[in-house]
């Protein structure tokens, strides 16, 4: 976000704001008084629902707020994970209109809403089968069960992987040793690493690869130009996140 400021000539702040549960109610009263807005990240983003005074159908039906806007005072909920996500595979070309999501917590959740409201065919698979059953009843989609993961990858046009494997232990893997889709995409929305061994895995079986920053780029801009009101400075965004990534 500094990035995108200086290159627009915006005077201000883009900083970390550490803040304990209980303290949310006080750091709010804060962003009224002197903020924009503020992202929201983990362990947040479902705790801060009740504090706001509005929050998006986009939001409402994700569960989740990763964007806040401070409307005259008012505090307003976005979820600008699921238009993140959608403009990184805009940018890529990848329309496939079909795709298996792994996970069912906030990230997959943002990924299987937009895919849905595109129009997207999505099977989703979690190691909580009644997790990824909630997620299907609400946001649409198909369940996955385990006996079927290793077909469904292996024809699927675009994998995503939305869990958090990968994050704590590079090398582990969300799939077992040897299935990747035989031909297609591969999405991993972790980025720390950057590379994680699934995308490593893919890209050595020849499928193309897209890393956890471009939706982390995405809904940084939808969230730049929501604060804003102009558009964003993408390359610049994008060369500053490389380069703190690199």
């Amino acid at each position: 976000m500094r990035a995108a400021m200086d290159a627009l000539g915006i005077e201000g702040v883009y900083e970390l704001l550490p803040t304990k549960a209980g303290g949310l109610e006080a750091r709010l009263g804060a962003v009224r008084e002197r903020f924009a807005g503020v992202n929201v990240t983990v362990p947040h983003k479902e705790r801060i629902v009740p504090h706001l005074d509005e929050v998006t159908p986009e939001a409402a039906a994700i569960g989740a707020v990763n964007t806040v806007v401070n409307v005259e005072g008012r505090l307003v909920g976005h979820n600008t994970d699921a238009a993140g996500f959608y403009w990184a595979l805009e940018r890529a070309g990848w329309l496939t209109g079909e795709a298996l999501v792994l996970g069912a917590g906030g990230a997959a959740r943002a990924v299987v809403h937009a895919l849905v409201r595109e129009g997207w065919l999505v099977g989703v698979h979690n190691r909580s089968l009644a997790r990824a059953q909630r997620l299907v009843e609400e946001l649409g989609g198909w369940l996955v069960a385990p006996e079927k993961l290793e077909k469904a990858v292996r024809r699927t046009p675009l994998l995503v992987n939305a869990t958090s494997v990968g994050l704590d232990e590079p090398e582990d893997m969300p799939l077992p040793p040897g299935v990747l889709p035989k031909s297609g995409r591969v999405v991993d929305l972790v980025y720390r690493p950057l590379e994680t061994r699934l995308l490593r895995e893919a890209r050595a079986a020849g499928l193309e690869v897209q890393d956890g920053l471009e939706m982390l780029l995405g809904q940084g801009v939808r969230a730049f130009e929501l604060w804003t009101g102009r558009r964003a400075p993408v390359a610049a965004m994008e060369r500053a996140l490389r380069e703190r990534s690199a």
